[in-house]
């Protein structure tokens, strides 16, 4: 099976399933259809589908051109209908593992998609896991679910692995085609095979690891890494604030240092798919063994906690001017998780404002990228433009994504008072309505 594969990945002979056609799975998608792969994309949405099949493009880090023309030319299509599973020798799980109502992990749709998948599963295949979730899910929940499902035998029969999605939607330099891939698979031969089908397609390195579980553990550590380190820092923001200092200066001089140390920035929060959730699915499996992840979970709770803290601020800077944040107006500028981007997942600044609507405050947003949001099934429209006179109407201006797009000199000339979470006017120069985190 192993010499059968490489040899039908040499010649582009493999046909590729996707399963999922979000941030992650259309971005993969397109470039297994670029390298000469036929492919085949699954979503249970059907207007992703459909526009996919249309050539119309929905993800910020795809080109519309090469999208098109791949639909056009035959080497890429999508369907709802999973026993096209039947005609595919490579498949990809690229669907959302995020957490349900008590803060666990949810892996419904992993689960959901590997028993759809099981039911048209023929030999000869290789199976990858790309969706972020917690050590052991690939061997402890995949395996048993395609081989009950099939009737076939992992390692003798299909190939199975584990390798992490590492998308950054916005970034300039690194996409799906240049970011290096780790792959683990459950035994050698099955590492070798699915790492052999991804330095077909990409540019950069593929990394191979001894099993899932390290490639699982190695994906939570990326994110898990930032998580801690930006609960460092937004709790040392905390500090300083309440000592007079400006963290945003203290972190430029440390920057300073051309060892050991490696700059990251206080916020409202943090957002995405994987930072603000990983440390709970490591967490929680850790959990299991009787551990707890101490330092973990305490940079969780000053994460979590920096949207509720920021309307705090928000109220003592109204404090100052003699208003109340209950019956006050304020523009929320940015409901994306980062600067430039049209994604809101795990938004910070919805979270602001949900808080901000609670306490009885008038709240309208606007971003450039984004004209509507749905959160917890409340969706709320934004203003479609910003002019000096809509920004006159506000008690406060908070800035909540760092935006490029956005004329701040604009804002400041125009606003009362400005709440700066992300340092995005840090350029203008008259600060005299401007409070910065």
């Amino acid at each position: 099976m192993k010499e059968t594969l490489l040899k039908k990945i040499e010649n582009r002979e493999i046909v590729v399933g996707v399963i999922g056609l979000g941030y992650v799975g259309l971005p993969l998608a397109v470039e297994k259809a670029k390298a000469g792969f036929k492919t085949i994309g699954f979503d249970v949405q059907k207007k992703k589908v459909d526009m996919v099949n249309q050539g119309k493009n929905y993800i910020g880090d795809v080109v519309n051109e090469d999208l098109s023309e791949l639909v056009s030319s035959g080497m890429l299509k999508a369907t709802e209908d999973f026993s096209f599973v039947k005609n595919v020798d490579f498949i990809a799980i690229c669907v959302p593992t995020p957490l349900d109502a008590h803060q666990q992990p949810d892996i419904s749709c992993v689960k959901n998609s590997t028993i759809d998948i099981a039911k048209y599963l023929t030999k000869e295949t290789i199976v990858v896991l790309e969706s972020t979730t917690y050590p052991g899910t690939t061997e402890e929940l995949i395996k048993p679910l395609l081989e009950e499902g099939s009737g076939l035998k992992c390692g003798e029969d299909f190939y199975l692995a584990f390798s992490p999605e590492r998308v950054d939607p916005g970034n300039l330099i690194y996409k799906t085609k240049n970011t290096p891939k780790v792959v683990g698979g459950v035994g050698k031969d099955a590492t070798q095979v699915a790492a052999a089908m991804y330095r077909a397609v990409l540019d950069g390195n593929v990394f191979e690891v001894s099993s899932p579980a390290v490639a699982e553990m190695e994906k939570i550590l990326e994110n898990t890494y930032r998580n801690i380190n930006i609960g460092m820092v937004n709790e040392l923001t905390m500090l300083c604030n309440e000592m007079g200092i400006s963290m945003w200066e203290v972190i430029e001089a440390a920057k300073s240092k051309p060892y050991g140390y490696q700059a990251f920035y206080p916020g409202p929060g943090l957002g995405g798919h994987c930072i603000p959730l990983d440390p709970y699915y490591l967490s929680w499996k850790a959990r299991e063994y009787g551990f707890h992840t101490s330092m973990i979970e305490s940079s969780m709770m000053i994460n979590d906690k920096m949207p509720e803290y920021c309307v705090e601020r928000a109220g003592k800077i109204l404090n100052r001017y003699k208003k109340a944040l209950n019956g006050s107006r304020i523009l929320v500028l940015g409901v994306a998780y980062k600067q430039d981007i049209d994604d809101y997942r795990e938004s910070p600044a919805i979270k602001v404002i949900k808080h901000l609507e609670e306490e009885g405050v008038c709240v309208d947003f606007y971003d450039p990228y984004i004209s509507e949001y749905n959160s917890c099934g409340v969706s709320k429209q934004g203003l479609l433009s910003i002019t000096p006179e809509i920004v006159k109407n506000y008690d406060l201006v908070m800035i909540t994504t760092a935006h490029t797009t956005v004329d701040y000199e604009m804002i400041q000339k125009n606003a009362s008072m400005i709440f700066d979470t992300k340092n995005a006017a840090k350029n203008i120069s008259d600060r005299s309505n401007i409070e910065v985190l």
